[in-house]
């Protein structure tokens, strides 16, 4: 992968306009919290261990990218497309996810906790041992997903699609919402 300095990441920003072309970049590690990437191309792009908290990725295209241990706390990623990206680690609490597609991505182990993820699609996405404490999983499509040792205290599950999930030895449903609206205790 190409690298880029902060400087030419900042020159390729301001000429990119409304819509920056940073996919297949290595911008691992960098420190950019409050960037405004919405509706970015960020493909393949190497964004391991960055600090995006409070960033603007809503609608972003993430598609196959690397945000292993990224801190995107408190980021905008709706309606971005997080297909298939490694999210391992990553700090996602109190991120607004609605309507993003993380089919088949992998956030194993990654702090969802608070997070709005209403209306995404988690279809087959990987999330064992994840915390999801609190988090907003209203109409999402959790089907086929890894939720093995899964944290889900107080989470809203209410009309989320669970159909071949595997919520087994999730840590604990307290609080939940289930996908019939009730509360488990």
């Amino acid at each position: 992968m190409a690298e880029i300095t902060r400087k030419e990441l900042m020159l390729a920003l301001i000429s990119a306009g409304d819509h920056p072309h940073l996919s297949g970049l290595d911008l691992s590690d960098l420190v950019i919290p409050g960037l405004d990437l919405s509706r970015g191309n960020l493909f393949t792009t190497n964004l391991s261990g960055v600090d995006l908290r409070l960033a603007n990725l809503s609608g972003a295209n993430l598609h196959a990218a690397n945000l292993h241990a990224a801190n995107l706390s408190g980021a905008n990623l709706s309606g971005a497309n997080l297909e298939e990206t490694d999210l391992i680690l990553a700090n996602l609490m109190g991120a607004d996810l609605s309507e993003a597609n993380l089919r088949g991505a992998d956030l194993s182990g990654a702090n969802l906790s608070l997070a709005n993820l209403s209306g995404a699609n988690l279809r087959g996405a990987k999330l064992f041992e994840a915390k999801l404490s609190g988090a907003k999983l209203n109409d999402a499509d959790l089907s086929e997903a890894n939720l093995f040792k899964a944290s889900l205290i107080g989470a809203d599950l209410s009309d989320a699609d669970l159909s071949k999930a595997d919520l087994s030895e999730a840590k604990s449903l307290k609080g939940a919402t289930l996908p019939d609206g009730t509360k488990h205790d």
